[in-house]
């Protein structure tokens, strides 16, 4: 796929050192752009994707940081524009379900967490780099949500599906905000998406399979499917594509 558009455009992806994140991340230096890794705990992963995007000529920078806390999103922002000298692209893609818990079994500490992770990240590192980009011509964001924001995911993810639903919300809120700012705000919805540390984590073999067998198109996800699209959204700077979210799901939507 051809993403000459993104040619020297400088990136943010949180989360851009694992699973759907490595992918973005990898695509993004693959098409040209100038990147900064959002990681949380580990630099490994992120330190070897500076490395490749330094080996093809690119800036690069890993940045720490827990996104929940506005002191490190506004220190992400910083080093952001120190390393980069400004925004084009923000892809917010961290979150995590982060166990799976009925209703009865909430805890407010529990459900703090899960909205926080996965909501208010988001809208602190969106606030904190909002001045960079809506000093270019046009800007992009793209956030991460899910087919649970959709349809409500499986038993046990009520927090995780509530908090990806406001994702949804989120964005076309955004996007009719920020449109006359020149900053389109698109969202992208996964389904199942194996090969990946939350599915690992979260989905047996069985649910698995008992998933891929449902979907019109009979296989999972990967990150590369996701990450692909990302870059569409991200890429169309002159485009007229605003508040939209994309299902990346085999089909199973809608069915």
């Amino acid at each position: 796929m051809n993403f000459e558009k993104l040619e020297n455009k400088r990136v943010l992806v949180t989360a851009g050192a694992q699973g759907i994140g490595e992918a973005i991340s990898r695509h993004f230096i693959e098409a040209g752009a100038h990147l900064a890794i959002h990681y949380f705990s580990s630099d490994t992963v992120a330190t070897s994707l500076v490395e490749l995007a330094e080996s093809r000529g690119l800036r690069a920078v890993a940045v720490q940081g827990d996104l929940c806390k506005r002191e490190d999103a506004e220190k992400v922002a910083a080093k952001v524009e120190d390393a980069l000298g400004g925004l084009d692209v923000l892809v917010n893609n961290a979150g995590s379900l982060m166990g799976r818990r009925e209703l009865s079994d909430i805890e407010d500490a529990f459900w703090r967490s899960v909205w926080d992770v996965n909501l208010t990240s988001n809208f602190l590192i969106t606030q904190a780099v909002l001045d960079l980009l809506v000093a270019n011509e046009n800007s992009s964001i793209v956030n991460l949500s899910s087919l649970a924001g959709r349809k409500g995911g499986h038993a046990g993810s009520v927090v995780y599906s509530a908090a990806k639903g406001g994702i949804l919300t989120w964005s076309r809120s955004l996007a009719t905000e920020l449109g006359p700012k020149g900053v389109r705000v698109n969202a992208i919805a996964p389904g199942l998406i194996l090969g990946t540390s939350f599915h690992n984590t979260h989905t047996t073999e069985e649910s698995a399979a008992a998933t891929i067998a449902s979907l019109p198109l009979a296989r999972a996800g990967t990150p590369d499917d996701v990450a692909r699209a990302v870059l569409f959204l991200a890429s169309e700077y002159d485009g007229f594509i605003s508040g939209a979210t994309l299902d990346i799901n085999g089909g199973v939507y809608g069915c």
